[in-house]
């Protein structure tokens, strides 16, 4: 799909992956609209990035905010054409302290969050990009972020695994679902990248992680993750799948 002029939806957008994606986007020409919790960080990067960035605070476990959010992105900028799902939390917690069980509630903010939230996205999306014309070509692509946890998740990690497995899982059959109305669904699973979640690290920590990548040895730029969502846009082959991007990184 060609980015100049087209409309993407960035969720996750006030920082990391989701801000390098919606930079990146920007600057290729797309108008791109900015959602995240995070209003002043939102507002700050829409003034950054200029006219065409429309932010737009939502909680993206309250479905009502996530409709009216795509229905403001319709009305104001025309359609969606693109969707990148990089929200995410990721809070750790082994599932039994000592002899008292982990708290569900968490358990069920990290679902509520990483997979109901994208699910909820995506489904609003997919239907105002039904609505756009077909040119012969497509008529939307959605990208949602897994992680490699969703293969090699850490102690602590089991609640964000499994939103992140769940993610990978979601991409096939919502792909064969929209693949009649032009619309191509791809996942995207990163290893370690230089965000909020990896910047409170020891340094001890962050080597021992980085020794793991095959090449480079490094934390991954958020910028070369925004590079494979552009590519991801405009391949019009690539559907239906995940695609790792983490050096050869392997867990251990």
């Amino acid at each position: 799909m060609q980015i100049q002029g087209r409309t993407a939806v960035v969720t996750g957008a006030a920082s990391g992956l989701g801000r390098a994606t919606a930079t990146l986007l920007a600057g290729a020409g797309a108008h791109v609209a900015l959602v995240d919790r995070d209003e002043e960080s939102l507002v700050e990067l829409a003034v950054n990035l200029g006219e065409g960035a429309m932010p737009l605070p939502t909680d993206l476990t309250d479905t009502e905010q996530v409709r009216r959010t795509v229905m403001s992105v319709t009305e104001v900028l025309g359609g969606v054409h693109v969707l990148v799902n990089a929200a995410g939390i990721a809070p750790a917690a082994r599932i039994v302290h000592g002899d008292t069980p982990s708290d569900l509630d968490d358990f069920r903010r990290v679902i509520d969050v990483n997979l109901i939230g994208t699910f909820d996205m995506m489904r609003w999306c997919a239907v105002a990009m039904g609505r756009n014309d077909d040119d012969g070509a497509e008529r939307g692509v959605i990208v949602n972020v897994s992680s490699g946890a969703a293969w090699q998740g850490q102690k602590g990690q089991a609640a964000y695994a499994a939103s992140k497995a769940a993610v990978v899982g979601l991409t096939l059959p919502v792909a064969r679902d929209l693949a009649d109305q032009g619309i191509r669904v791809v996942a995207i699973a990163p290893g370690l990248f230089e965000t909020s979640m990896v910047a409170g690290m020891p340094d001890r920590v962050r080597e021992s992680l980085e020794a793991m990548a095959l090449h480079p040895s490094r934390m991954g730029d958020p910028e070369e993750f925004a590079m494979l969502v552009r590519h991801i846009v405009e391949n019009p082959y690539l559907n239906a799948t995940t695609v790792s991007i983490d050096a050869g990184i392997r867990m251990t």
